[in-house]
């Protein structure tokens, strides 16, 4: 048995941080305004209960109705000289009791002779023309099996010596129920937030995948360069995108009169694939069986030049035919003619994509060329030498980078400051690249695979810390409001997302088989292949279907600001106060999401 007295100290310390939750939770509860005041207000629970039967009742199904309206005159006040008509009642008539009263008043409606078990509002009408479709008041009538209600409404503050009207309408369902309009623009609404969340997410998983090799640091940490390397590397890539769009450019111009013929289309797409494989094996040979000479390395290296531009032709050719063929189908097609627009927008993303394509080839060849050879310079050439190109192309590349970045803080705030934007990067660039150059040794190599792996990470965080909703309003600027505008914002945030999930996959994955293949001599390309691919797989597949879940109920917000699917028509219908067809998109919503859960979870244990 312990008999120690337990200390004050702590019984003072637990009591010190009961009180200081307790203070916390008070101050809390002062900052979000906790006050169950307004809940009790009659106001309040009126519109409560109104807006919750709404909610209950949702806007899915509708009768034909057949209408009775009818109206009794009524004065307010009291006239001194005026009878008010008595009713007929050989068909559905009112009696107000009393037949005038004074604003604010409360009077006694009471409808004989309607269709049994039937509803419909009772209002006052103001002023002498009875046909005026203004009406006031909030009453609702119920008929009973002998279609008759009873009901207390009060007198508006609408004074007049002109007859005035009580109006009731009831009406009466006739025939079968059938969907209500709101009902099918609701199907129609889902349905596009469904392929909405399908295209973002297979076009986010495409382009997240190669991201999430250079977001892992097992795989970038072993990733070392000689400095000679990385500089020039670093101005192999600009002047290599340069040269790309200029090529591009080129190539578009001279191919733009041959694009709008069909027939050259067809032509050239078939024809030029086999010439290029034929150039390519020339130029490109698995083995020579002797040296080659300069003279036949420089013919090779023109001709897969030329192969280059041909390519390039033919990319554009391709596109050319995909837009041609789509325009040409496409009135054919009746029912189909989504398929011709389908090819002609597959057609016109390939040829946009093409620029793009070109810049990031011809970038990725030149920095691989250009690092090639700062590698062999690093190797074979002297300390002494090294160190003296290191300090000329660390401050070239230095400068490069930096007045690039300058560049673009001068396209974005338009400063006007040139020695801000332009000469100030340019020369702290240039000193940090001598910086480096001086305290780095001549053939030491430096983790650009960590520097690539954490430059990558901060993009992929700070794009992920910006809510889709916000990206949505963005690219609704961009293209306009519509799901277009929904599928880029969720298919930005798509690829931020599944590149960080997948990156730390791969960052578990077993190391033997990295080890195995890596001691074979494989390069980094092969690593990837037969090690890391074959244990990401199944994850892979499971956080790609849990992110199409996760689109589906995106979707529905980003359409609060103009990004397309049922958010944007259930935003509409709640500022209109039209709460059962809000309801409608609710439950559709609810009931998409449960078998998007239903089904992602069994493909997960199919697949996965």
């Amino acid at each position: 048995m312990n008999n120690q007295k337990a200390s004050p100290w702590k019984s003072i310390k637990l009591g010190l941080s009961v009180l200081f939750g307790l203070i916390v939770f008070a101050y809390g509860f002062q900052i979000t305004k906790v006050n169950l005041e307004e809940l009790r207000s009659e106001t309040r629970q009126e519109s409560l209960v109104r807006v919750t039967r709404a909610l209950a009742n949702p806007d899915l199904f509708e009768y034909e109705r057949e209408e009775a309206v009818i109206n009794q005159p009524f004065y307010t006040p009291c006239p001194e000289n005026a009878t008010v008509p008595t009713s007929d009642e050989s068909g559905a008539y009112i009696v107000v009791t009393p037949a005038c009263a004074n604003p604010g008043e409360i009077v006694t409606v009471e409808g004989f002779n309607f269709a049994p078990y039937s509803i419909g509002p009772v209002r006052f009408v103001p002023g002498s023309d009875i046909t005026n479709i203004v009406t006031l008041g909030r009453e609702n009538a119920e008929t009973d099996g002998n279609g008759h209600f009873v009901l207390e409404m009060e007198i508006p503050d609408r004074p007049s010596d002109d007859v005035q009207y009580i109006r009731a309408t009831i009406r009466t369902n006739v025939g079968s129920p059938h969907l209500t309009k709101t009902a099918y623009d609701t199907w129609e609404k889902i349905v596009e937030t469904v392929f909405l969340a399908l295209l973002a997410t297979v076009f986010g998983t495409l382009f997240a995948v190669p991201l999430s090799f250079i977001a892992a640091r097992n795989l970038m940490k072993p990733v070392r360069s000689p400095l000679t390397s990385l500089s020039f590397s670093l101005l192999g890539w600009p002047i290599g995108m340069a040269v790309g769009i200029f090529i591009v450019r080129l190539v578009s111009q001279f191919i733009a009169p041959f694009t709008s013929n069909l027939l050259v289309n067809i032509l050239l797409v078939l024809i030029v694939p086999a010439l290029l494989s034929v150039v390519i094996r020339w130029a490109l040979p698995e083995e020579d069986t002797t040296i080659p000479t300069s003279g036949l390395r420089a013919t090779r290296f023109i001709v897969l030049v030329i192969a280059t531009l041909i390519g390039f032709v033919w990319m554009y050719q391709f596109s050319a035919l995909l837009m041609n063929s789509g325009n040409l189908i496409a009135p054919k097609l009746g029912v189909f003619t989504f398929l011709g627009y389908f090819l002609v927008q597959i057609g016109d993303i390939f040829q946009v994509s093409i620029p793009v394509v070109g810049a990031l080839a011809a970038g990725s060849v030149a920095g691989n060329f250009f690092g090639k050879l700062g590698q062999n310079i690093s190797e074979k050439l002297n300390s002494g030498t090294v160190k003296i190109i290191n300090l000329v192309s660390s401050a070239t590349a230095g400068a490069t980078v930096f007045g690039l970045i300058g560049w673009l803080v001068e396209w974005l705030y338009q400063l006007g400051r040139p020695e801000y934007t332009q000469t100030g990067p340019i020369v702290i660039g240039a000193l940090l690249g001598l910086l480096l150059a001086l305290t780095t040794k001549p053939k030491d190599t430096l983790p650009t695979g960590l520097v690539i792996y954490y430059v990558t990470r901060t993009i992929l965080n700070t794009l992920r810390s910006v809510e889709a909703l916000v990206m949505a309003i963005v690219f609704v600027i961009a293209v306009g409001i519509g799901p277009f505008a929904g599928v880029m914002a969720l298919g930005l945030h798509t690829i931020v997302s599944l590149a960080k999930l997948y990156s730390e996959q791969v960052e578990s994955i077993q190391a033997g088989p990295l080890e195995a293949i890596t001691a074979t001599g494989a390069n980094r390309l092969q690593t990837i292949i037969y090690a890391v691919v074959p244990q990401i797989v199944p994850p892979y597949i499971s956080y790609t279907m849990y992110r199409w879940d996760i689109n589906v109920r995106m979707s529905t917000i980003i359409g609060f600001v103009g990004g397309g699917g049922i958010g944007f028509l259930l935003q509409q219908n709640i500022n209109l106060l039209n709460y059962r067809a809000a309801s409608a998109q609710m439950i559709a919503i609810a009931i998409v999401v449960s078998l998007m859960d239903y089904i992602s979870s069994v493909m997960r244990e199919k697949v996965v």
